[in-house]
């Protein structure tokens, strides 16, 4: 038994690496998921390693409570994580309670930080897993400022709706190509097609042995991401910008509509999966690595998709760190860029071009404050209302100004958080 414990230690100390990047900021948990040292492991320790984490981040709160209850004052942060991991792998990944605390007084032991806390870990864990789960009260799950915000913009019941969604697991969505036998597919892979054509998958394990995925015939997208290249309804043959394209679903639905289609992100690293997926997808597009307020390139489109960086508070589903890892500054600052690459885009398009605006935010000053911003100062640029069932939107989401707000708990089994707007350039 001590030497199954210890198998699976690699993959504790990694996950408490993960736990570490995304709570500190230094770099993200993606990133961190991305250094050698979590990749070197094999595959079914990385999935535990990632697993063991999400399940910390998605339910931090409570479990912070409940550890409050039991400390009398914060331990360094490496035994906070240990606590943490051990209370996570116990209550949501049935864990036996004797592997979660023998496992994580042993991690504790094998660092110096950490060392001289191993019988506070015991203890502390032995007290904790002899009680009840700590309840997902939706007040907890999120960051007190966020909720505040939250509550402020769409109201106390609706906040804590959406902050519900924080602890579940989400299924995985696919994007399909047009040409596809969607039935078929949701038949092969037990899924189910939702509004607007997306795939609904709840089968769990590597994608990449999924039907049809060497043959490039869909990509994963969230449903509420695949929501504004829908929008903007290209067609054959026209000219389509892509701004801050990469990781690139939008750019892949853009080329499989028909689109001549210009990919521009900063970042040369991201391009190059959105290449990747281009390649698998035998789709084609231009990939341009630029800033896209500042790229220089006299060329004009059609019509322009711009996914603008932003806090990414809506992703918390996949992406429980984000929550933790914002700050309230960060919004300011992200509207002020989010200000420059719209009238940038604007600039890019034809006369009576189309621009499709979006943020995976659910924050009001990235969203909706945008848009009469622009509106504003934009006068040879107007809304294009959104009307009910275009691209696929729950119809809960449909604003009084013919914006979409899409947010998590607006489709059964949640999808991420969204703004999105579309505009048309005068002629």
């Amino acid at each position: 038994m001590t030497q199954e414990l210890n198998d699976g230690l690699p993959a504790r100390e990694a996950a408490l690496t993960l736990i570490d990047a995304a709570l500190s900021r230094r770099g993200g948990l993606d990133e961190a998921a991305s250094a050698n040292g979590f990749r070197f492991l094999e595959p079914r320790e990385r999935a535990f390693a990632r697993a063991l984490a999400m399940a910390v981040l998605r339910h931090l709160g409570p479990i912070d409570r409940a550890l409050a209850a039991r400390l009398q004052k914060a331990p360094p942060d490496r035994v906070m994580h240990l606590l943490r991991l051990g209370s996570a792998q116990a209550f949501y990944l049935d864990v036996p309670a004797f592997a979660a605390v023998a496992t994580s007084v042993e991690l504790a032991g094998a660092n110096k930080t950490s060392r001289p806390f191993k019988g506070l870990v015991n203890a502390v864990l032995r007290g904790l897993l002899r009680d009840e789960p700590p309840a997902d009260d939706p007040s907890l799950l999120a960051p007190p400022w966020l909720l505040s915000r939250w509550t402020a913009a769409f109201g106390e019941a609706t906040a804590r709706e959406i902050a519900a969604q924080i602890a579940e697991e989400p299924a995985t969505d696919l994007s399909l190509k047009p040409d596809l036998d969607a039935a078929a597919l949701a038949e092969a892979l037990e899924g189910e097609i939702l509004s607007g054509g997306s795939l609904r998958v709840r089968r769990k394990g590597d994608v990449a042995g999924w039907p049809g995925f060497d043959a490039g015939t869909w990509w994963v997208q969230d449903a509420a991401a695949a929501v504004p290249a829908r929008l903007l309804d290209v067609h054959p043959g026209e000219a389509v910008l892509d701004l801050c394209a990469a990781p690139g679903g939008k750019t892949l639905q853009l080329a499989a509509a028909g689109a001549t289609v210009v990919a521009l992100d900063r970042s040369a690293a991201r391009l190059k999966r959105l290449e990747e997926n281009l390649a698998r997808s035998r789709l084609a597009a231009e990939t341009v690595v630029a800033d896209a307020g500042a790229w220089e390139d006299a060329r004009t489109f059609d019509a322009i998709l711009l996914d603008a960086p932003c806090s990414a508070t809506g992703t918390f589903r996949r992406h429980p760190d984000v929550l933790w890892a914002a700050r309230p500054g960060d919004i300011a600052s992200l509207a002020t860029v989010q200000a420059r690459v719209l009238d940038s885009a604007a600039d890019r398009l034809k006369p009576a071009g189309r621009l499709v605006y979006c943020v995976c935010s659910l924050e009001p000053e990235e969203g909706e404050a945008q848009v009469e911003a622009f509106l504003a100062r934009r006068p040879d640029m107007a809304l294009d209302p959104i009307q009910a069932g275009e691209g696929g939107a729950p119809q809960a989401s449909l604003t009084a100004r013919g914006t979409l707000r899409l947010l998590p708990h607006h489709r059964d089994g949640g999808q991420d958080g969204f703004f999105a707007a579309r505009f048309r350039k005068a002629k």
